[in-house]
């Protein structure tokens, strides 16, 4: 039979970008999707994925990436990472503009793709057996925060999405899977909240022990993903040691208390 494939959002970067690289590590083909296709070339060229550059807000870039889908394969898993957050104002002090973004990007274009791609997922799971949804969302749909309503509220209805949409599906061969990381240090997730504003986005992981990496969140999504078909990981939360909770968050050395052994 041949390899399995999955469409991994969000590829050009972090997450995404690592969730390409785990899955062709253990044999999958993937297709790629982010806006900026340089970077998706560069991946492609370096680990063998096929991908293609798309807007996921905009629907005539969805249906052209679905058509395009339907053209070259199955899709057996739709891995849904892109996503992001805008600013740290309290609600009171509120961006529209930034409001709207994060509605868009969280929670519009996992709507827009999963139902453009669930017919090519349930061809696949027809013909072997099973497929796959997976969400990446957030600790953030789980606890709210000051400065993070919008971020919050964006990845709550992501979350609700993914809740709905297993309901939804029951009683089809299609899992659907949440992974909610607390704290990831990536290359542009602070940066581009804090617009790009370095210091201050490298401040947020100051003193922290072993932030989680994009590649632990990736090993996770492969493990999911390479679990036997009957097996559904409904909900994965995971954070770093440092972070006990959203609020929360130990600044340096992580060290066990004075005993007597």
């Amino acid at each position: 039979m041949a390899n399995r494939r999955a469409v991994v959002t969000g590829a050009s970067s972090g997450i995404g970008e690592a969730v390409v690289r785990a899955l062709r590590s253990s044999g999958w083909d993937v297709v790629g999707v982010a806006r900026r296709a340089s970077r998706l070339e560069e991946l492609d060229a370096e680990v063998g994925s096929r991908s293609v550059a798309a807007d996921l807000t905009k629907e005539a870039d969805v249906t052209a990436l679905a058509a395009h889908l339907a053209e070259t394969g199955p899709v057996h898993a739709l891995v849904h990472v892109a996503g992001g957050a805008r600013g740290t104002d309290r609600v009171e002090d509120g961006s529209a503009a930034d409001w709207q973004w994060m509605f868009e990007v969280n929670v519009l274009s996992a709507q827009l793709l999963t139902a453009a791609l669930l017919p090519l997922l349930r061809r696949a799971a027809h013909e072997d057996g099973h497929a796959d949804t997976l969400y990446v969302t957030s600790t953030a749909a789980q606890t709210a925060y000051p400065g993070g309503a919008g971020y919050n509220a964006a990845k709550a209805g992501e979350s609700m999405l993914v809740h709905a949409l297993r309901l939804e599906l029951n009683g089809e061969p299609i899992r659907v899977v949440e992974i909610a990381p607390g704290m990831v240090y990536t290359e542009e997730f602070s940066l581009n909240r804090l617009g790009g504003d370095r210091a201050a986005a490298e401040k947020v992981y100051d003193g922290v022990a072993d932030p989680l990496t994009a590649g632990d969140v990736a090993d996770v999504i492969a493990y999911a993903l390479n679990a036997p078909g009957h097996v559904n990981l409904d909900l994965v939360t995971m954070r770093p040691v440092a972070q006990s909770a959203q609020h929360l968050l130990a600044r340096g050395p992580l060290v066990p208390r004075v005993f007597e052994g």
